[in-house]
């Protein structure tokens, strides 16, 4: 069994990652930020959140396939 907070954490990760998904990243970030609130160190939450500032400043093209792309190390 886990955690009521953990299970918060999990159901706004999930909904960040569909809104990701839509490329609606303003809705996304703001779903990682609540994960983020209860639990700081939610390691998918920061990433996610990282991904949706950078498609923010630099948008994805529109037939994205929702693959994050490394450009630098």
């Amino acid at each position: 069994m886990i955690s009521e907070d953990k299970q918060k954490v999990l159901n706004h990760f999930s909904e960040g990652r569909k809104l990701y998904k839509l490329m609606q990243f303003d809705e996304a970030i703001k779903e990682f930020s609540k994960a983020l609130k209860i639990d700081a160190e939610d390691g998918p939450s920061k990433v996610y959140f990282k991904r949706c500032q950078h498609y923010i400043e630099n948008p994805p093209p529109l037939d994205w396939d929702g693959v994050f792309v490394m450009k630098t190390k």
